[in-house]
Formats: structure tokens, C-alpha cells, sequence
């Protein structure tokens, strides 16, 4: 891919509207177009990032024994009168009618919808547990939009939905996401630390978001810092393990600042180890029993008597963690952005310096690129006539983490290497590839 061809519509300043870093960035560079108010077009190099965190997201669901589904953008709103939200929610749902009259609405969530699909579908305990996840476009009609994606009105999520014959159960279940999204986190490259946090309109009495640390956050939270040094062994999908993971990181204080308690904070933290700051919320999990299946019959027969299945929600904002991965890489002061190799748009960029009169660097950055390609390694070349300088700010911008270099003494079998952030290294192809294939396979 030449980066010539591509659309990837670079500014050269930053555009006035944008007050953070990520919003910043993603205009910047062209990931983005804003459509209306909360509302963006997703331009192909943005699109691409966020595909690859869905993939990332996908795998982690699926590796709990998560089966995906798709629901519509459009419900009902007799479902939601069931279960007593369509009131309650507030300004944030849109409700509209259609030709006939009748009360539609933009899901902002999907626990009534879901609980609709199981309650015509399953009827006995025997095929519980159930797991289901959807990735799918929400729309909540938020009063001030701002941030760019990350406070805007329509977000691309992945919600997974629950459903248990009792509490212990449940807990199970609610546990297998809480190590799932540790995992897919770290796959991202994020330290997000789980916090116990209110339900909002969810619903329910247990909760906890996965924050990471940054000053742009909504989030005010207060914790003990010495959870950001917890690590976690490959736990099998097994009660006693699970819930022995989760109480490791319930031991210390950490909480947003719904649920904060200045006693409770001062009791059970010592004063060199309270941390309160502002963060993101890349994820939340719910587990709220029986709020939807009590109110809309969702229930199944077990051993003759009819029980209410107990369930609980999970949502991982797709989109936003775009913006939230900026937030946590750019460099804002010296302009230079790193994607996780995870989801980089590209894993390697090839800058060579060319002249009008000498094809021979642009050739030689072909040939390289063919052999990458063919080990699966995703490409663009920068086949313009910039000065070098301005190639390496640009791509310092786009975030792209591996370069390859070609300049006037671009000679031999032996390439200029360069990872952002390090010293350039001379590598051939064949190192280059195990390199980089290596640090892929690990994700």
C-alpha cells in the first residue's frame, strides 16, 4: 500500500475544536470526520485500529465460552415498559415513532432485548449456563457530546449477557468476564484496574469498572496504588480460581467516586499508598440477578418449580478504547504516538528518502514490501517526495511502531530498523520479519 493512494487525510496543525489529546490526534491524522454533534465518520485508518481491537475483544470472549450473536439497533419499546426502564432512563434514550405510530428506540443498551431472545428460546436449567455477546453500534443522545469518541452520542460496543439458574452460579459466570477483560486489556496494552463502581441505570448491587490512569478521564477514582503491581497467573475457567482472582484484587481499596468512602479510604489505606486521580472507563461488568427476568418472565423450569434465571451484563466500549489507547501512548509534547502492535493500522512502514531522478530507493522499499506481505506482515510506503524530516514526523503521528529506513546510504542486504521510542538498529529482511512475526505471535 502506498501511502499516496491511501485515504488518510493528514492536517498540519491541530484543529481548534479538539481539547484533548486523543480527539486531537484522530483528526489530525485523518482517522475521523465529524458528521454532527457526538456523531463521526470512521475514515480507513481509524476503522482499521478499531477492527483490530474488536478481533482482540472477539478472541477473549470466545475463549470463555462466549457465543455471539447480533441484535438490531432498533428495539422495541414494549420490552422495555416491561421491565420498567423506558420511563426511568431518561433523556439519554431516543424515542421515536415509526410510520405505523409506534414507540421504537435506539438501544443504548440491550438487557431487555436479550432477555426477550432467552425467554422464548430456553426453558429448562439443564441448558444453563448461557453466554451470548454482540458487537454492535449504540446510540445514547448524550447533552454535551465533547471529547471527540470518547464522550459522543453513537459508540461501537461488545455487551454480553449472562443467564444462571442461582447466585453461585452467576458469580461464576460474572467472574469469567472479570478475568477475560483483564486479559484483553493487557493484550491492548492497558493497565486497567477493576473498581468497584455504581450500576447507574443498569441496575443490580455489584459492579466494577476497568479504569486506566489518565488525567483527560471522567472518572475520579480512589485506590490503594498497590494494585497496579498485582499480577495474575493463567487461571483455568474454575470456581475456586476465579474466585480466588478476584478477591486478590478486591483486597485493596479501589473505587470510583460513586461508591468512595473517606473513612473506609483512610482506614484500609496507608498514607503513602492512597492515589486519587481521574481515569477511563474501558470496560464495566454488572451482575444485577433477577431486575429483567423477574419483570419479563424469563424463567425455567427446574426440578418442577419455575425459577427467574439470574443474570448480568458486561460491555467493553470498542470505539472509545481507540481514543482511551491515545489517551494512554501519545506523547503529546514531542508529537510522536505508538500503537500497540495488537492493533496498529499497520505493522510496518517503509519511509524511503526518494529523488525525481532515482527510482532506486522507492524500488528497493517494493521488493521489501513484497517479501513482508508474503509472511503476512501489513504494510504502507511512503512513496512521496517529502523531505525526510517531515516522513518521520508524520509517521511519528500516525503511530505506526516499527520503520523501516531508507536514505542516501541505504545500501546492502542490511536495513535501517527503527521501533519508535528506540535506537535504530541494522537488520535484513529475514531478521526483520522473525522480529516482528515473533512480537505478533505473543498477543
Amino acid at each position: 500500500m502506498f501511502i499516496s493512494k491511501s485515504f488518510i487525510p493528514i492536517l498540519k496543525n491541530n484543529p481548534t475544536e479538539a481539547k484533548i489529546k486523543s480527539h486531537q490526534l484522530m483528526l489530525r491524522v485523518g482517522m475521523i470526520k465529524q458528521s454532527s454533534a457526538g456523531i463521526y465518520s470512521w475514515l480507513p485508518l481509524g476503522f482499521k485500529v478499531m477492527k483490530k481491537i474488536e478481533r482482540v475483544v472477539r478472541e477473549e470472549q470466545d475463549r470463555i465460552g462466549v457465543q455471539e450473536i447480533l441484535m438490531p439497533t432498533i428495539q422495541s419499546s414494549e420490552i422495555w415498559k416491561e421491565s420498567g426502564r423506558y420511563k426511568d432512563y431518561g433523556e439519554e434514550l431516543l424515542r421515536i415513532k415509526d410510520r405505523q405510530g409506534r414507540e421504537i428506540l435506539y438501544g443504548p443498551t440491550n438487557e431487555e432485548l436479550i432477555t426477550d431472545i432467552f425467554r422464548s428460546s430456553i426453558k429448562s436449567y439443564k441448558t444453563l449456563p448461557q453466554l451470548l455477546y454482540h458487537i454492535q453500534w449504540k446510540f445514547r443522545d448524550e447533552l454535551r457530546p465533547r471529547f471527540g469518541i470518547m464522550r459522543c452520542r453513537e459508540f461501537y460496543m461488545k455487551d454480553a449477557y449472562s443467564f444462571d439458574i442461582n447466585d453461585e452460579e452467576a458469580f461464576f459466570s460474572y467472574n469469567k468476564f472479570f478475568l477475560s477483560y483483564l486479559k484483553t486489556f493487557k493484550r491492548l496494552e492497558l493497565s486497567a484496574i477493576p473498581m468497584a463502581a455504581d450500576t447507574g441505570p443498569i441496575g443490580g448491587n455489584l459492579s466494577h469498572e476497568f479504569i486506566i490512569l489518565a488525567e483527560t478521564g471522567e472518572s475520579k477514582i480512589y485506590t490503594d496504588k498497590r494494585i497496579f503491581d498485582l499480577k495474575y497467573d493463567d487461571e483455568v475457567l474454575e470456581k475456586n480460581s476465579l474466585k480466588k482472582l478476584r478477591e486478590k484484587y478486591e483486597k485493596f481499596y479501589a473505587v470510583t467516586d460513586e461508591k468512595f468512602d473517606q473513612k473506609e479510604f483512610d482506614k484500609n489505606v496507608s498514607k503513602e499508598n492512597r492515589l486519587s486521580t481521574k481515569g477511563i472507563e474501558v470496560g464495566h461488568i454488572f451482575y444485577f440477578g433477577d431486575k429483567y427476568s423477574k419483570p419479563m418472565n424469563a424463567a425455567v423450569d427446574h426440578q418442577g418449580k419455575k425459577e427467574y434465571v439470574k443474570m448480568g451484563s458486561y460491555g467493553i466500549g470498542v470505539s472509545r478504547l481507540v481514543g482511551a489507547i491515545i489517551e494512554a501512548k501519545y506523547n503529546d509534547k514531542e508529537e510522536i504516538m505508538k500503537w500497540p502492535i495488537s492493533v496498529s493500522p499497520y505493522d510496518i512502514a517503509i519511509i524511503p528518502l526518494i529523488n525525481k531522478n532515482d527510482s532506486t530507493n522507492l524500488d528497493k522499499a517494493v521488493s521489501i514490501c513484497k517479501a513482508l506481505n508474503e509472511k503476512n506482515l501489513d504494510v504502507i510506503i511512503d512513496d512521496t517526495e517529502e523531505n525526510f524530516s517531515s516522513k518521520l514526523k508524520k509517521f511519528n503521528l500516525i503511530g505506526i511502531p516499527y520503520q523501516i529506513l531508507l536514505g542516501k546510504k541505504s545500501e546492502g542486504d542490511l536495513l535501517e530498523f527503527k521501533e519508535i521510542g528506540k535506537e535504530s538498529q541494522n537488520l535484513s529482511v529475514k531478521q526483520i520479519i522473525d522480529l516482528v512475526t515473533k512480537i505478533k505471535n505473543k498477543i
